[in-house]
């Protein structure tokens, strides 16, 4: 499969504008022959919503939604969705003009800089979901900070990963953590342990004294990088991918087959009956 890295900028709060965007990346990946294009966390909507004074959020449902994947290849879709009484910090995944998965944002940042409790609810699921192409699992940002969710991911029998994020350069959110660095090792110590294909699509641009550094890239099931997008720039890679690579990779060495599922289900209610959160 094509897989289009659409690493992309967008305004805060103007949905038309940033679905235009998204419309005419999409018709630049599809002419590229394109099978998926992966934008960024949030892309249709902005990061800072608190900034805001309206609620912009529309449903994983909205025709204008659904058209994105009208134009060929499936979409997966960044944007803060309208659950009617919540919120949420959703990836969307498009085919054929049709929802395949919503995956909602499940580790909200609230902490430093960040404020994402006080706009969304945080999602009760991660679920692979399978698709015309393979089976495959979003996690949004923070998500994939998790070690536990890949892991989860990939025992549902995802082959790819796919990582829409708004990672901002070290000198915001008030830290010295150097974004870049960690997400680099983040993603190919995960590609690797995980015998998963990782598909990270960074965001680019300004917005509210933040800047996003972009560095999208795919990462095969053996660590390699096969594709990767430049930094701090509006930019759209293709690259070809094998899902079956991962199946193949978890055969010759079988790190992720021998999950002991039944051990990790008696361990964890353990904990979570001597005090942890549920």
């Amino acid at each position: 499969m094509r897989v289009a890295l659409a690493q992309t900028d967008c305004v805060l709060g103007d949905f038309e504008a940033n679905l235009e965007t998204a419309r005419a990346t999409i018709k630049q990946a599809a002419a590229q022959d394109a099978d998926l294009v992966v934008f960024p966390e949030l892309s249709l909507h902005g990061y800072a919503l608190g900034a805001l004074d309206r609620d912009v959020s529309v449903s994983a449902t909205d025709p204008r939604v659904l058209g994105l994947s009208d134009l060929g290849p499936d979409v997966l879709v960044g944007l803060y969705e309208d659950g009617e009484l919540r919120r949420y910090n959703s990836a969307v995944y498009l085919s054929r003009g049709q929802v395949v998965h919503v995956h909602r944002k499940l580790f909200l940042p609230t902490y430093l800089a960040w404020e994402e409790r006080k706009h969304f609810t945080p999602g009760q699921t991660m679920r692979a979901f399978g698709t015309r192409h393979g089976r495959m699992a979003s996690l949004v940002c923070n998500d994939f900070w998790q070690p536990v969710l890949p892991w989860l991911a990939v025992q549902d029998g995802a082959s790819a990963l796919l990582a829409p994020t708004n990672s901002v350069t070290t000198s915001e959110g008030g830290t010295a953590l150097d974004n870049v660095d960690y997400w680099q090792d983040l993603v190919r110590h995960v590609a690797r342990m995980q015998q998963t294909w990782v598909i990270f699509v960074n965001r680019v641009g300004e917005e509210n004294g933040a800047t996003f550094w972009g560095g999208s890239r795919i990462i095969d099931p053996v660590g390699s990088v096969v594709a990767q997008a430049p930094m701090g720039e509006p930019a759209l890679v293709l690259s070809d991918i094998d899902l079956s690579v991962a199946r193949w990779v978890r055969r010759a060495l079988p790190l992720v087959s021998e999950a002991r599922l039944g051990l990790f289900l008696r361990e964890v209610k353990r904990l979570a009956d001597e005090g942890g959160d549920y």
